[in-house]
């Protein structure tokens, strides 16, 4: 299995802890912005990418689909999936998304929240994805911004007195392997560029339909720390289409 930091117990205590692990997707601040560029689900065969607690999957489920996939690393993960999130339309599996193999054209819709910057080869996981989907099916995922992923840290910088100062952006251009801070715990990330994620699409046979950097919603700004999240970008979403 590839590393999995969410099976760890005090980490994944830690993430339970979460707004959006609480609140599923009315916790999520970009899932104001996910929501407007997904695809009809009514009748689709869906796979979920790192589908963690399922929020996207029963969403799925309950929007119509014919049958959701939904894939994740971690067995707690799963449980919780399991416990929250089960519709008799969802099926989960536990398996490294660079692991998996379907036939072609398995699938009318592909979605992944968060979980690509977990990923070192992108470009053979989208390699898999544009066979595993059919023709004219969507591809929709999100994934922390270039400009988030490249310094590594995921830190502010901090004055004397502990007030932001700025967010660091350095080694933008050198892509791989990153040692982040999530939740106080150290994660490997892996950093690409925007010209990394889109140009791996294009030669996989995907047509770019929407590149949305979302900001918070007006509803969270007066969450502690949300209004910071407007001096840089933190997420990605990407919507593609199979030719």
């Amino acid at each position: 299995m590839k590393e999995n930091k969410y099976d760890n117990e005090e980490f994944f205590l830690k993430y339970s802890q979460m707004d959006r692990s609480k609140r599923g997707l009315k916790g999520a601040g970009e899932w104001s912005e996910l929501q407007k560029v997904l695809p009809d689900f009514a009748s689709k065969r869906v796979l979920d990418l790192g589908c963690g607690y399922g929020w996207h999957c029963i969403y799925a489920a309950e929007h119509g689909a014919e049958s959701v996939t939904g894939i994740d690393i971690s067995e707690k993960m799963l449980e919780t999936a399991g416990e929250k999130n089960s519709h008799e339309k969802i099926r989960y599996r536990r398996c490294a998304m660079e692991d998996l193999d379907f036939p072609k054209e398995s699938f009318d819709v592909v979605i992944s929240s968060l979980a690509f910057h977990y990923v070192k080869d992108f470009e053979a996981l989208a390699e898999k994805i544009s066979q595993w989907i059919v023709p004219g099916g969507k591809f929709v995922f999100s994934a922390e911004h270039p400009v988030f992923t490249a310094y590594g840290t995921q830190d502010w910088y901090y004055d004397e007195d502990g007030e932001i100062l700025h967010f660091p952006v350095d080694r933008y251009f050198f892509e791989g392997k990153r040692d982040a801070v999530f939740l106080g715990e150290q994660v490997v990330k892996y950093h690409r560029t925007l010209t990394t994620y889109l140009n791996t699409l294009l030669r996989h046979g995907f047509v770019l339909r929407h590149i949305t950097e979302p900001k918070p919603p007006e509803e969270m700004l007066d969450l502690p720390g949300m209004r910071d999240e407007m001096r840089r970008p933190m997420m990605l979403i990407v919507a593609a289409e199979k030719e």
